[in-house]
This record gives C-alpha cells, sequence and structure tokens, in this order.
C-alpha cells in the first residue's frame, strides 16, 4: 500500500502535540494545521483527554500518529492497536520492537483487523530505542552494543514481523534504509533545526538528535518536530522554515 499524503514537503513534518489539555492542543494546533502534514498526540495529551483530542485534532484536516508506544503481552497488545486503527484520522500507530516477534506479529494482525475490506489502514511503527538513550543509558538497563547495532537489529526485527516501519533517530536512519529497503518507513524524532549560526538547538533530555536537512538527506520519510515550534515566538514561522528546510533537503 501507499501512504495517502500529497507530495508537499509539508507531508514529512509531524508536530508533536505535547501539551496537557485539550483546549491548549486545539488552540495551537489551528495555528498551523495548514503547514504540517500530521499531528503526534502522544501520552501526555491521550492521558488528559483520551479519543477526545484525536477526534478534535484530526477534524482540523492533517493525519494523527497516535504515538501511545505500546509494549505488553501479545494479546494486550493487539487489543490496543485494534482500538487505536478504528479512530477517524489515525495514519500512523506504533509498538515497542522490545516487545519481541510474537507482541510485534499481534500488532501487525490488528491493525488491519478493523478496517473495512478494500479501505487505507493506518500504518504500525516499531520504536527502536528512544532518542533520549544512549550508550550509557543502554548499558544502565542491561543492553550492550552499540545504539546503531541494536536499533537497526530492531529494525530487521520488525520487518519480519510484517512491521510498516520504525522510529529511530537520523544517526541510524541510513542503516536501517540499507537494511530493510525502500519501502519501509523511517520516522525520525528528535528533530532540533540549526539555529542562525549553524548549530544545532538545544538537545533537552533527547541525545541523538538531528537538523530537518540531516534527516531528511539520511532517509527518514517523516520528522517529529515539537518544542522548537511548540516554544518559539512565531510558530507559523518555525513550521514554515522547518518545511522550507525540507523541501530544500528533497
Amino acid at each position: 500500500m501507499t501512504l495517502s499524503f500529497d507530495a508537499h514537503p509539508r507531508s514529512s513534518l509531524i508536530v508533536a502535540l505535547d501539551f496537557d489539555s485539550l483546549s491548549s492542543a486545539a488552540k495551537f494546533a489551528k495555528q498551523i494545521s495548514d503547514l504540517v502534514g500530521m499531528f503526534k498526540i502522544g501520552n501526555q495529551l491521550f492521558t488528559a483527554a483520551g479519543p477526545a483530542a484525536v477526534k478534535e485534532i484530526s477534524a482540523l484536516g492533517p493525519g494523527i500518529f497516535l504515538d501511545l508506544k505500546f509494549h505488553d503481552i501479545p494479546n494486550t497488545v493487539a487489543g490496543a492497536v485494534l482500538s487505536a486503527a478504528a479512530m477517524s484520522g489515525v495514519q500512523l500507530v506504533n509498538v515497542h520492537a522490545m516487545g519481541g516477534h510474537a507482541m510485534l506479529e499481534a500488532a501487525v494482525q490488528a491493525i488491519s483487523a478493523g478496517v473495512p475490506m478494500g479501505a487505507d489502514r493506518p500504518r504500525l511503527l516499531a520504536v527502536t530505542l528512544l532518542t533520549s538513550m544512549d550508550h550509557k543509558a543502554m548499558k544502565e538497563v542491561g543492553i550492550g552494543g552499540e545504539p546503531k547495532t541494536r536499533v537497526v537489529k530492531l529494525a530487521q526485527l520488525a520487518k519480519k514481523s510484517g512491521v510498516d516501519g520504525v522510529v529511530a533517530s537520523v544517526q541510524e536512519a541510513r542503516a536501517i534504509r540499507k537494511a530493510c529497503g525502500r519501502d519501509f518507513l523511517i520516522v525520525t524524532p528528535g528533530v532540533r533545526p540549526a539555529d542562525k549560526h549553524g548549530a544545532e538547538a538545544r538537545r533537552d533530555d533527547q541525545a541523538r538528535t538531528a537538523a530537518p536537512a540531516e534527516a531528511i538527506k539520511a532517509g527518514a520519510d517523516f520528522i517529529v518536530v515539537g518544542r522548537p515550534i511548540l516554544t518559539a515566538e512565531d510558530p507559523r514561522a518555525a513550521a514554515q522554515a522547518i518545511v522550507d528546510e525540507i523541501a530544500a533537503a528533497k
């Protein structure tokens, strides 16, 4: 299946709505809804507002990346994915690749189960390693090896299980593209636009970050941007600048 997005560079931009209330999220989203391809609804907003957040935000036009990172026993994850896929406007859903092959397969089966025959379905992504994790953090939780090696192996496991793509940092994007092929989706979080001096913006709690052009050139299909737009003095200008950078990189 092909993704039902237009070819405009904005289709590659996903803006993270990291708000603790639906009213705040909706007010902000309305300002930039014509400049983005999707809005990401994560644990913070979904915990505060639930499915109502998906309904209200999707009504603005852009699709929804429902970023809840399901990670549980296969039957539980299958039920969660089935419910997520049934929400109108949801185009991307994710689970944790660390859940293993059986869990990933259960999620793959569930993503299509509730969709009418012939209708386009949401795409299923597997989270590899969180972009807040570096080598030290991996070691703390008992994961050996370098981040890139672990991420590529998790991506290959996801593809083998039938998952449509992964969430991974730009540092691993080229290796994933080489290992998993052109049709495997790569969504890159931790994107920080460069400042006027060419330096990457403040990293906050993200350990593995990149500028928008760098992510696109590395093979990312979509980039996720949060604070650089959410906290900008002019969110529309910030979003447009990123769309322009995406366009120049393609």
